[in-house]
């Protein structure tokens, strides 16, 4: 991937790339190529916000080999940088570079982290604790003990256990090895009382070994812990008083190995093309942890300010980590490279405690949680989901869809579970579609066309208005009508279907231009003109259309294998699932037909229940016994997944009843291909 005697460059996550200039600087090329890249100061190397991550390997996807020689070392400037001689400025963070400072001499590839991008990404992550009843997994005593004589050689763990049997009624106490080093410096901080407030494990009953596991000087009454969803493309945290299940603060932060890969088999073949590749991306999202630890606690000192409560990460005793399974396994140094494979077996199904300076994490008494996974492309974040949502309580046919770019989806009820991946790739949440972007402000995130007009009116992040409202310039004005995220390309292409501008087969109708001039040609096809800067194209909705068969094809392999012809209820979930219109979903197939007011999002379900094993001790067995109940099947290896898969690329499906919806919207008439498998496996193989 080189032009002539120029470089090739690529900036993640937003995948811009071009060929520039040998000799231009990172800021230069980002602004040639559009990159969202922060500067104040215009390059003169000021502000120091410009600051990127040049990275290193051999990455197929672009045919870009990056040495470190393709960027120049150190300069001057940058070296003031990290010597803190730029007083007040932002200082250059490890493995990163300013922008402005160095220059180019190869091919590269450059990630910009979340806090060097203008406009960045909004963490949209809710969370339900509906009915959680807090379980303590860590309780705090307060201590004062006793005086010593000069002569009295008693050991401070003996005198502790003495002191926490005298007022507690507490025996058989041992002291982790990390506060037995802190002992003497808490008791000599506390004052002539020698006060000290110690964390113990929870009493897990007669004949229980209870462990020591915080110690702090004085009286301390809060004690937290944290709960960590890491997604492919954004890592979410809560940090929660673990005594309450008060929710402190939360955060969220772009997952950095996207500059590794924006989908998670892109990331596995990284590692499999770059020996030592897997310690980075565990080495990347193990600093991401670090990073967002801090920031939590930061962020609810913040809060806690007026209050005078000043926590440090010595206050956090207990994280929880979900995710999908290579995430998971990345998170704990484990090659994922298997996953990439049939028959993709975990190295472990089952739940693991570790510590967080294990993980590199700066919380130096905190154990660390890791949620059980289910199969190798159903992870430990589907087993918090099914926590959250609790199909395996109820007697309803739940049907749990996490909708990112591997769908996740889980059918059943108390009497049977069944899960299931399904690789919908990254269209959803933007990529692949000529004006997609993620949910950033001012994409497009809400579409409605007027049934006899075929005029658009639309809503952008950032702004409640719809763009036929007055104020609507005004209030987009700061970010302007930027492209187009998943939920409005969901929206427009339903509502251009609905219309009959798009027909079953998910053809742009050629035809449809006698209607309105909003169908304009497009080489061969023809595309959708939805404002002057964003039109839906052939591609984007073939894109779509082959997402979501992919993730009804799933869907409906598991009903086949549970003898089921119908769902009671379906939950939508994550980050892009929280914002799908049920509606429009199911006028595109995305999820079989159902009583609409049994279509709900349920926002971060794995973020939820990461939150409820954190809080709760009997939460986290249920979730273990859950998980070892469900039956796995896995999509890659099914035989019948390529006819289901088939049969679901015709919008809104090619043979399965819609009387719900047909009740609810006049469905256009389906085309003749659409009923016909030969020419609608004819149309998958000739897809743009």
């Amino acid at each position: 991937m080189t032009g002539g005697d120029g470089h090739s460059v690529v900036f993640t996550p937003s995948g811009l790339s071009g060929v520039v200039e040998p000799g231009v600087s990172a800021l230069e090329a980002a602004r040639q190529l559009g990159v969202d890249l922060d500067s104040v100061c215009g390059g003169r190397g000021v502000c120091g916000r410009c600051q990127v991550v040049p990275t290193i390997g051999e990455f197929s996807k672009w045919a870009i080999t990056a040495d470190e020689e393709n960027v120049t070392p150190f300069g001057p400037l940058e070296q003031e940088y990290q010597r803190n001689e730029r007083r007040g400025k932002r200082p250059i963070a490890d493995g990163r570079r300013l922008g402005c400072g160095l220059r180019i001499q190869g091919d590269m590839v450059f990630d910009v982290p979340a806090e060097s991008q203008i406009h960045r990404q909004v963490i949209r992550k809710g969370i339900d604790l509906d009915g959680l009843v807090v379980d303590p997994m860590r309780t705090l005593h307060y201590l004062e003990l006793a005086e010593r004589s000069e002569d009295d050689g008693t050991s401070i763990h003996e005198q502790l256990t003495a002191q926490l049997a005298a007022d507690w009624g507490i025996d058989h106490v041992t002291i982790e090895p990390a506060v037995l080093a802190s002992l003497h410096a808490a008791v000599a901080a506390g004052g002539d009382d020698r006060s000290i407030t110690v964390a113990l494990t929870a009493d897990g009953g007669v004949g229980d070994v209870r462990r020591m596991v915080g110690i702090w000087p004085g009286f301390v009454d809060r004690i937290t812990g944290i709960a960590i969803d890491i997604g492919s493309t954004t890592v979410a945290g809560h940090l929660c008083d673990l005594t309450t299940g008060e929710i402190l603060a939360s955060a969220g932060q772009m997952n950095p190995q996207i500059r590794f890969g924006e989908d998670l088999m892109s990331r596995v073949s990284y590692v499999m093309l770059n020996p030592g590749g897997d310690v980075e991306l565990t080495t990347a999202i193990r600093t991401a942890l670090d990073e967002l630890t801090s920031e939590l606690i930061e962020t609810a000192n913040h809060e806690l300010s007026e209050s005078g409560d000043g926590l440090t990460t010595d206050h956090v005793l207990d994280i929880v980590l979900v995710g999908n399974p290579i995430m998971h396994h990345l998170a704990l140094g484990i090659d994922p490279t298997p996953l990439g494979q049939s028959p993709f077996p975990l190295a472990t199904d089952a739940a693991v405690h570790t510590s967080a300076a294990d993980l590199s994490i700066d919380a130096r008494w905190s154990s660390v949680y890791v949620a059980p996974c289910i199969a190798g492309h159903v992870g430990a974040d589907t087993a918090a989901a099914i926590l959250a949502e609790a199909p395996h309580h109820g007697t309803s046919i739940q049907l749990l869809v996490d909708v990112g770019t591997n769908a996740e989806i889980v059918l059943g009820n108390s009497t049977r579970l069944l899960a299931a991946s399904s690789p919908t790739g990254p269209a959803f949440e933007g990529a692949q579609i000529s004006s997609g972007q993620r949910a950033t402000a001012g994409a497009i995130e809400r579409v409605k066309v007027d049934r006899d007009t075929l005029e658009p009116t639309f809503r952008v992040i950032g702004s409640e208005l719809w763009s036929d409202e007055e104020g609507f310039g005004d209030a987009t004005a700061s970010t302007g009508v930027t492209g187009i995220c998943g939920s409005g390309i969901i929206e427009i292409i339903s509502e251009l279907f609905l219309c009959g501008l798009i027909d079953s087969q998910g053809v742009i109708v050629g035809a449809a231009a006698e209607r309105t001039g909003r169908i304009e040609p497009d080489g061969r096809t023809f595309s959708y003109r939805l404002t002057d800067s964003v039109a839906v194209t052939q591609a984007d909705v073939r894109a779509i259309q082959l997402a979501k068969a992919a993730l009804r094809a799933g869907i409906d392999l598991l009903l086949e294998r549970a003898e089921l012809q119908s769902v009671d209820e379906v939950r939508l979930a994550g980050a892009f699932g929280a914002h799908i219109d049920p509606l429009h979903a199911m006028v595109l197939g995305l999820i079989p037909d159902a009583p609409l007011d049994q279509v709900r999002s349920v926002g971060n379900a794995a973020g939820s229940g990461a939150v409820r094993a954190l809080l709760s001790q009997a939460q986290r067995q249920d979730m273990e016994r859950a998980v070892h109940s469900v039956t796995k099947i896995e999509t890659a290896i099914e035989p019948r997944f390529q006819e289901l898969f088939v049969a679901a690329l015709a919008f809104p499906h090619a043979s399965a009843p819609t009387p719900h919806l047909s009740s609810m919207v006049a469905l256009p008439t389906p085309t003749e291909a659409a009923n016909n498998p030969r020419q609608r496996r004819r149309r998958a193989r000739a897809r743009p």
